[in-house]
């Protein structure tokens, strides 16, 4: 038990991700691959390890191994529909104009909902790559951006989704039961590790950010400081989409207008953009 606090409290100070106590089963299926790679029999052992400054590497292997990377391709579709219909009218008519466009798939796992993003853009506007048109996918999980980034999926992951939906994401050939995602998509996106809990190195403003299903892990002070930091880093009129499941509350209801299901649009005042480009 004195083990499980240990570790629960490190990954609430690294990143802001509360277990509770009931999660200790979880914790010990997820940790026992790691314990066996290294030859350890014991927590204690282990815990002697990522504290350490030899073991700053495991420390961050061990995160990866505790992080819940559920996704899948145009998850939550509603909210799609809502970009394609009422928000990239207005960004296309403002990449065309010179405009500088930006959207960011916060908390991106695997990259299924970037290149979600990306085959939406796409399908309304398929010159986006003639213009200043980006997506910035982050996520505190290394493993999951290499996979994402790799942009090879099993060629199952698409099953749900329709047939004109699967010709946008993945290129026409496969390969040995691989679905790989089309170049033009891979091509509007970077991909870059981010803690939430750490300074931000993000560019500012962005149109579009979709953080969807992370905050649900963390206690109400640190999604309030979530969305908060989010809304200092929207555009004016800039949307941010989170999960069904997650709640901006009273204190940012003046800053943040909802606009469909769990989609807040901020109001239209000037903001002006951070350090680093994206």
């Amino acid at each position: 038990m004195e083990q499980f606090r240990h570790i629960a409290a490190m990954l609430r100070d690294r990143t802001g991700i509360v277990l509770a106590d009931g999660a200790q089963k979880f914790v010990v299926a997820r940790l026992a691959k790691r314990l066996r790679r290294l030859g350890h029999r014991g927590f204690d052992v282990y815990l002697s390890l990522v504290t350490s400054p030899a073991g700053a590497g495991e420390f961050d292997l061990m995160i990866d191994a505790l992080t819940t990377n559920t996704t899948r391709f145009f998850r939550e579709p509603g909210h799609f529909d809502f970009l394609a219909s009422r928000v990239l009218p207005r960004l296309i008519r403002k990449a065309r104009e010179g405009g500088r466009v930006r959207f960011w798939s916060a908390a991106c796992s695997s990259g299924e909902e970037p290149y979600s993003l990306a085959a939406t853009i796409l399908e309304a506007f398929p010159d986006a790559a003639l213009y200043d048109v980006r997506i910035l996918a982050t996520d505190i999980n290394r493993e999951m951006l290499c996979r994402a980034e790799a942009g090879l999926y099993d060629i199952q992951a698409g099953r749900d989704l329709t047939p004109a939906l699967r010709a946008a994401l993945f290129d026409p050939s496969e390969d040995e039961g691989q679905a790989a995602i089309r170049p033009e998509l891979r091509a509007l996106i970077t991909f870059r590790y981010m803690n939430f809990m750490e300074p931000w190195p993000v560019t500012g403003p962005f149109d579009v950010i979709f953080c969807r299903n992370a905050a649900i892990y963390m206690d109400t002070a640190t999604q309030q400081k979530l969305w908060a930091d989010f809304e200092r880093v929207l555009d004016a009129e800039g949307t941010l989409f989170i999960g069904h499941s997650e709640r901006i509350g009273s204190s940012l209801s003046h800053r943040l207008e909802l606009v469909a299901p769990t989609a807040y649009r901020r109001p239209m005042t000037r903001i002006a953009p951070t350090s680093l480009a994206v």
